[in-house]
């Protein structure tokens, strides 16, 4: 299992496997639930009863994902993937826990996935069950030592800068997903009447050099797909762009149609490193 540490304010101790849970030496104790994640969340960490996606998006998300449209992405990451087998990889924000299989397959024992929605992380830990998945905040903390792990994935999800400099080694990197100006752009005009192009790049490569790591590499992913009316719909709810109700009667009123997907790829080594290569 991966190595954890506890996440009590002030304590950080290791958590080491006590009957039926987790456990650290101040006595702090986690069970983990019948899904096979373990709950790390603190009552600080919550500003509502039911914090993170809600489990319509999740859902929406998740079956978008079954449909392969993820494919392209994933082979266009693969290059950038370590392929050690001491590489230990953290997940921020995995969601259904898709990327991790696809990209790190038998590399389970050395594999963490953090999310704070509670169905995205159920989904995970079912379709994975050999990886660890834990339900916490990541923007209150990472619950791993410093300089831990070899490999940090941030896939449409959380970029705690501070905390992700703290917990890669100093030879790891960082990937790091965003969407492209073009994505969804077809479905954006015909909902929204409008299409925004936003290009996020300089914003978050500014973002992580405050934290001290150097963008090394990046890349563009662009694909076509053709989708069915319900996955339009999915499509839509998975980024909340269908939940006012006079977007909601636009969406009913697409067809299937064919929908461009893309996505800015970034690349982060640790500002020391980076210098060095």
């Amino acid at each position: 299992m991966f190595e954890l540490r506890c996440t009590v304010r002030n304590c950080n101790q290791p958590l080491t496997g006590v009957e039926g849970g987790l456990g650290c030496g101040a006595g702090h104790r986690f069970d983990r639930a019948k899904e096979g994640y373990w709950n790390l969340t603190q009552p600080q960490d919550k500003k509502s009863a039911n914090p993170g996606d809600h489990r319509e998006a999740v859902l929406a998300r998740h079956r978008w994902l079954q449909c392969g449209h993820a494919a392209g992405l994933i082979g266009a990451l693969r290059p950038w993937i370590p392929v050690s087998d001491l590489v230990r990889v953290l997940d921020l924000g995995c969601g259904d826990g898709t990327f991790g299989p696809a990209l790190f397959p038998g590399g389970a024992a050395r594999f963490c996935g953090i999310d704070l929605s509670r169905p995205a992380i159920k989904l995970a830990a079912r379709r994975w069950a050999e990886a660890t998945w834990v339900l916490a905040n990541a923007d209150r903390g990472l619950p791993v030592d410093d300089s831990s792990v070899q490999c940090v994935l941030s896939l449409f999800g959380r970029r705690p800068v501070a905390e992700i400099s703290r917990v890669l080694s100093a030879d790891g990197i960082c990937i790091v997903a965003v969407p492209g100006e073009e994505d969804l752009i077809e479905l954006r005009e015909q909902v929204q009447k409008e299409g925004k192009r936003r290009n996020r790049v300089a914003a978050i490569v500014q973002e992580m050099e405050s934290g001290g790591l150097v963008c090394v590499d990046q890349k563009h992913w662009q694909a076509q797909v053709n989708v069915t009316a319900g996955q339009i719909a999915d499509a839509l709810a998975m980024t909340y762009r269908a939940g006012r109700r006079s977007e909601q009667s636009l969406v009913a009123s697409i067809d299937a149609s064919t929908v461009t997907l893309a996505a800015d790829l970034l690349k982060f080594r640790p500002a020391s490193e980076a210098q060095s290569l």
